[in-house]
């Protein structure tokens, strides 16, 4: 192990995480570095989860990520760990402990959290990529704020051993990249090959609409590259049934996962005491209160939507859609302004999450240059096809 030598301008890294470890053999990503969200153990090094009291109150890991093994054994070596928001528990990207690390996309804005740290680092180019978790849309969102590559991958693909956990019917293993090559290179490290073909383009007219203007150029040209890609017309199609609405959506997977996360982390919690931000803070004490009734209902709703979706795409259909509901917001931006950005870019990202199908989000720019990412999501399991068909789109 060497210390770090990146010089942290954006402020991404954490205390404990400034040191760098070689790769393990040559491969596909040889010369490429890599930051690590801090909730992957690495044997030999803290994992924080973003919490001090996590931090103090856990052993120092003898294991390490499968994911982190297979990169270094494909050539690519760590450059440290990097911010996550509290136990992953946020979307906007800034810790109360460790600082809010700059968007150097959107100067004045956040990164988007929980992922924020391994944005901000990639974003900056101090990284050529960096391994990020999405729950509730922890790298879709802060790929559109910092306007760089991300995905959720579909459920259970990749190992999520290893990992800290928060609703583990939903975490994901993920990443990020400022260049289309390096995503490609470590997507094929990572993902196994399928034989998905997509035959349909799907558009959620609903859905667009939850976005800002700023989003609406980039949507419209994804969607006719997709269609010029697939070589059929795009359909308008609703995900939700007449009867039911995203904000329903949203509840159901909120409480699933609330009742998931008090599951695993209630003792500790109740033990340690731990300082949360406000708004972190507000959702344990949710999710503590929960009844068993309440966290049933929610997980039968989750189930019946879960296969809701994945009928409506089938084998063979792409989805183009936001990846966030708008712009990252101001570093200062009020609370009332977070939440209500939160519970918007919710409604979009709670598809991907409760489908558990794989999402590829496209770096954009609006009129004034800001980013903004457009996504294209595919049945579980056509990850790297995916990838390939949205990396085709931004070169077109």
């Amino acid at each position: 192990m060497k210390p770090l030598e990146i010089q942290d301008t954006v402020g991404a890294w954490v205390p404990h995480g400034h040191f760098a470890l070689p790769a393990t053999a040559n491969g596909t990503l040889s010369g490429l570095s890599f930051a690590v969200k801090d909730l992957f153990h690495i044997a030999g090094i803290p994992t924080g989860a973003g919490n001090p009291t996590w931090l103090a109150t856990h052993d120092t890991p003898t294991v390490t990520s499968p994911l982190v093994e297979q990169l270094r054994a494909a050539g690519a070596s760590v450059a440290g760990k990097v911010i996550t928001d509290e136990l992953a528990y946020s979307l906007n990207g800034d810790n109360m402990h460790y600082g809010t690390p700059i968007n150097v996309n959107a100067p004045g804005r956040v990164t988007g959290g929980s992922s924020s740290g391994s944005a901000a680092a990639v974003a900056a180019k101090l990284v050529d990529f960096a391994l990020a978790t999405d729950t509730g849309g922890s790298t879709r969102v802060p790929a559109s704020y910092c306007g760089i590559w991300g995905l959720r991958t579909t459920h259970g693909l990749l190992s999520a051993e290893n990992v800290v956990p928060l609703h583990t019917s939903y975490d994901t293993m993920n990443w990020f990249a400022h260049e289309a090559d390096t995503f490609l290179k470590v997507s094929k490290v990572l993902l196994p090959a399928s034989d998905f073909k997509a035959r349909r383009v799907l558009k959620p007219s609903a859905v667009w609409a939850l976005a800002s203007e700023d989003f609406q150029p980039g949507l419209n040209d994804v969607l006719a590259k997709a269609v010029s890609i697939v070589g059929a017309p795009a359909q308008e199609i609703s995900f939700t049934s007449t009867d039911e609405t995203l904000e329903q959506w949203r509840l159901a997977y909120v409480a699933h996962g609330a009742a998931e996360a008090w599951a695993l982390h209630g003792d500790w919690i109740n033990a340690n005491n731990p300082i949360f931000s406000a708004p972190i803070t507000g959702r344990w004490d949710a999710a503590k209160k929960l009844t068993a009734q309440e966290a049933s209902t929610a997980k039968l709703n989750t189930a019946r939507i879960r296969k809701q979706i994945r009928d409506l795409l089938s084998t063979d259909a792409i989805v183009v859609l936001p990846s966030a509901a708008g712009l990252a917001p101001l570093v200062n931006a009020t609370g009332a302004d977070v939440d209500a950005m939160r519970t918007r870019t919710m409604h979009i990202t709670c598809i991907g999450g409760i489908s558990g199908v794989c999402q590829v989000s496209i770096p954009y720019k609006n009129a004034a240059g800001l980013p903004v990412g457009i996504s294209l999501m595919g049945p579980a399991g056509s990850d790297l096809e995916l990838i390939e068909m949205a990396i085709n789109i931004s070169k077109m």
